[in-house]
């Protein structure tokens, strides 16, 4: 009994210093965007300035259009969430329940794209993009990630623990396969889709290497080529940068905050968690 408390003891403790480790960085960008200029840099570091200078979050948009990069990152992020949740969830849904030829062997070759690295498509994805005109256009970051085999893999693992019954009985009713899917299967999967979307958010939107290849005007930048380009080569407003860096995560956190109930239960129930 004692060791068992013991391990729970020494376990909590791990878990709360890695969390302060974690959180560490998180509460400096903060800290750094209230403070002057002059702050930033003194030795030894203190957390907090002699002001608290809320005008910083006023500046992030004096010289760049920061605000315009927070609705280009938005408007993103919500279609290809959106686009990629349907696509996925249908494609889950036809791998896990309809039977036909080679079902499985082409779900293996699908779900082995997930091993080919970014940096390896690149190129004929940068070539396409230019052959329909769509470089430096927000089309050229939508139209690739309307498609995931990751997503797809998530969704059906998820589809495969929906009891046959309910399947079956929607059959005998003279439910097709896309009613099913949709009246059945889809409002089952509200929570295997709040993970699917947490993961797609935050993979677009603080996606740098994509928006860096692909686009080139100032007003059709994302966040994180934005906050890139407020980086001086001579000169750095820190503040001003982490208030803008502060700006640009708080969405992220306060979506997992709200869905994390939904991210938790989708995680446990779609097989990706540690046994």
């Amino acid at each position: 009994m004692k060791q068992h408390v013991g391990f729970r003891v020494a376990s909590h403790m791990v878990l709360i210093i890695g969390s302060a480790i974690m959180l560490f960085p998180f509460i400096w960008t903060v800290s750094t965007s209230l403070k002057a200029i002059h702050e930033v840099f003194t030795f030894p570091p203190k957390l907090f300035g002699e002001k608290i200078l809320w005008t910083n979050y006023l500046k992030v948009s004096d010289r760049y259009p920061f605000f315009q990069f927070f609705l280009n990152t938005l408007k993103i992020t919500a279609i290809t969430v959106v686009c990629q949740l349907v696509t996925s969830s249908m494609a889950g849904y036809v791998f896990a329940r309809l039977r036909f030829r080679a079902r499985d062997s082409l779900f293996a070759l699908y779900l082995a794209t997930i091993i080919i690295p970014a940096q390896v498509t690149i190129i004929p994805n940068f070539f396409m993009m230019r052959t329909y005109g769509l470089i430096d256009t927000h089309w050229s970051l939508i139209l690739p990630g309307m498609v995931s085999a990751f997503g797809t893999f998530l969704m059906r693992q998820f589809f495969l623990t929906i009891p046959a019954a309910l399947e079956e009985a929607a059959k005998i009713d003279g439910c097709n396969p896309f009613g099913i899917y949709w009246r059945i299967f889809v409002p089952l999967s509200k929570p295997a889709m709040a993970t699917l979307g947490i993961f797609i958010c935050i993979g677009v939107w603080n996606d740098f290497y994509n928006p860096l290849i692909f686009l080139n005007t100032t007003e059709k930048m994302t966040l994180t080529l934005g906050l890139a380009t407020m980086q001086g080569l001579y000169s750095t407003d820190w503040p001003v940068l982490m208030a803008g860096t502060t700006i640009s995560i708080a969405p992220i956190i306060i979506l997992f905050l709200l869905a994390q109930d939904l991210f938790v239960r989708g995680v446990t129930l779609s097989g990706l968690k540690g046994e």
